[in-house]
């Protein structure tokens, strides 16, 4: 047996950076948003859809790309869909009209649909159940870490050469990575830790009776849809927040944005993750108890802060809320994976990652529509200010589906085990 390819730490490092890629790849358009309202004369809903062009072929294309993960060599799907991704997101970078670039997202969109569905599942047979809160919250650093490099790198790109240079850029590093994960990480045994395991693959028809027979199950996709939709709008328009209430360029607000997108959501995203194996083993409540708290509190702090005048006070407020808020992502992906059987488990992540891409456009597209509706009685910067804190209060909303998972999580998880 080669070791190295087999080693769960290399297989963590090499689909984490995948991951990453891809989330630069999905997120960079948002420090973008400024200069191609500017070049295609566009309002703020109109800039929104780029949210719903990535997302036209990626829900679908992810669950039926999920699909044939439970059956087929997941590597292979990871490796090919990075590459086709990389190309689209380098046709963003040459589209002339918004037409092309609308159509070269939906590209993306589609790629990181075959690309990014199986790689939980391939995680999840490298780790333990007592270990895999923190190995796909590490998996999920992908979003903190791919925030910095968009938001840094890209306003950086932009503000010095141009935005159609920042998309080739963000296309070069997929394709070394497609080689990388097709050659140096090996496909691991399903189910190798797992009870439940078989070589059968459950109809589709079992996956939702099981996701919507488990309350904990339904409760926490409730609750992460809600975040993710206002977690997605924050993203989308925080930099565009910067630039149009502080004057700052491109570089400058992408700066501030990647940093309180990655450092704060970092901390949060592994330190739940490490928390929840930490006490899940003996109340199994804790996996959705600690995002239920830090939603609670982080929602009406980032709706004080982006109301904020005094630039410092924004800043130490929003970073707060995104730490409290982002605790959500890992622990809920790792809490779902264990609820799932081990053939089941690339189709959930399929449906948590539609899940969520849906809400990127929700979430953003609501927020713009109340922005623009505000526009002429409060100005540009004001009109966006309000709409945003508007979103942020209904984190509370989420924190309530997470508490209520919480109830059954004990229930749940021992139901599963008994089924095994």
């Amino acid at each position: 047996m080669n070791t190295r390819r087999n080693s769960p730490w290399l297989a963590l490092g090499i689909l984490a950076a995948i991951a990453t890629v891809g989330f630069v790849d999905r997120i960079v358009v948002n420090v973008l948003v400024e200069p191609i309202k500017l070049e295609f004369g566009l309002t703020d809903t109109q800039v929104s859809m780029l949210t719903w062009a990535f997302a036209a072929l990626n829900v679908l294309g992810g669950f039926v790309t999920a699909r044939f993960a439970e059956r087929v060599r997941r590597l292979t799907l990871i490796a090919g869909g990075v590459t086709i991704w990389s190309v689209f997101t380098a046709a963003c970078g040459l589209a002339g009209s918004w037409g092309q670039l609308l159509t070269a997202r939906m590209g993306v969109g589609l790629g990181e649909a075959i690309g990014l569905p199986p790689n939980q599942s391939v995680i999840s047979d490298y780790f333990p159940a007592n270990r895999r809160g923190l190995a796909i919250s590490i998996l999920l650093l992908s979003p903190p870490l791919g925030a910095f490099i968009g938001f840094v790198g890209g306003g950086y790109v932009a503000q010095t050469y141009s935005w159609e240079a920042t998309f080739l850029v963000a296309a070069i590093p997929g394709f070394v990575l497609g080689i990388a994960a097709y050659i140096f990480v090996a496909e691991p045994p399903r189910g190798q830790f797992d009870a439940e395991k078989s070589d059968d693959v459950p109809p589709i028809s079992a996956f939702f009776e099981r996701m919507w027979s488990l309350p904990s199950a339904r409760y926490l996709v409730f609750g992460s849809f809600i975040a993710a939709a206002l977690s997605y709008a924050l993203n989308f328009f925080f930099a565009s927040l910067l630039v149009r209430k502080f004057g700052m360029g491109l570089a400058e607000a992408g700066l501030y944005t990647g940093v309180l997108a990655s450092l704060p959501a970092a901390l949060s995203i592994v330190g739940a993750g490490w928390l929840g194996d930490r006490l899940g083993e003996r109340n199994p409540a804790a996996y959705a108890l600690i995002p239920g708290i830090g939603l609670a509190i982080g929602g009406p702090l980032g709706a004080f802060g982006v109301l904020q005048d005094d630039l410092t006070m924004l800043l130490i407020c929003v970073g707060l809320s995104i730490f409290f808020t982002l605790s959500y992502l890992g622990i809920t992906f790792a809490t779902v994976q264990n609820l799932m059987h081990p053939r089941m488990r690339a189709t959930a992540s399929a449906t948590l990652n539609g899940i969520y891409t849906l809400a990127g456009g929700v979430g953003p597209t609501l927020v713009a529509l109340l922005s623009d509706a505000l526009l002429a009685d409060y100005g540009e910067a004001q009109s966006l200010a309000l709409a945003m804190a508007a979103g942020g209060a209904f984190y509370v909303l989420a924190a309530l589906f997470y508490f209520l998972a919480a109830r059954h999580l004990r229930a749940d998880t021992a139901k599963v085990r008994a089924t095994a």
